[in-house]
């Protein structure tokens, strides 16, 4: 099964987290793991499987990785199976309320990725993922990466 999982980070958490994903899907011969600034058109021919990670920001994608996305032509991802996780700060460790509710009501990079794949034709698989970091520059929350592996073998498996 050929698998890219694209990603892009901006304090190295979502990289350390889509290589530990990549790592729990195969092989280095059958998953890539690259940014989304590095991704060559080639790379998705023939795929099985993608994998596209994002930071939240704004409660949207980086813009890097909406830029990569909104340059596919439609159908691009036709008969390709996708998941996504972004990353973020767990909303139980924020404090004031206000900040908070605006959070909730604001949403997640992983569920605007989600929908521009399954423009793109991409068949999205298991539920999209979100994962923990600390502050905003990070680092990865403790157990976060042992669940972003469980997560992959789910993906694997199905």
């Amino acid at each position: 099964m050929k698998s890219l999982v694209i990603y892009d980070s901006y304090f190295g958490n979502t990289e350390k987290l889509a290589q530990t994903v990549g790592k729990a899907l195969g092989t280095a011969k059958s998953v890539n793991v690259v940014r989304v600034a590095d991704v060559e058109p080639a790379q998705l021919e023939g795929l099985d499987l993608l994998i596209v990670a994002s930071p939240t920001r704004g409660f949207r994608p980086s813009e890097g990785t909406t830029k990569f996305l909104n340059s596919l032509p439609a159908n691009a991802l036709k008969g390709v199976k996708a998941s996504v996780f972004d990353t973020r700060i767990d909303l139980e460790t924020i404090k004031n309320k206000a900040f908070r509710f605006i959070v909730k009501r604001g949403g997640y990079a992983n569920t605007a990725i989600a929908k521009m794949l399954e423009k793109k034709g991409a068949q999205v698989i298991q539920p999209v993922e979100g994962f923990f970091v600390d502050d905003s520059e990070g680092p990865v929350s403790a157990g976060e990466l042992e669940r972003a592996i469980e997560w992959a073998k789910k993906i694997a498996s199905s």
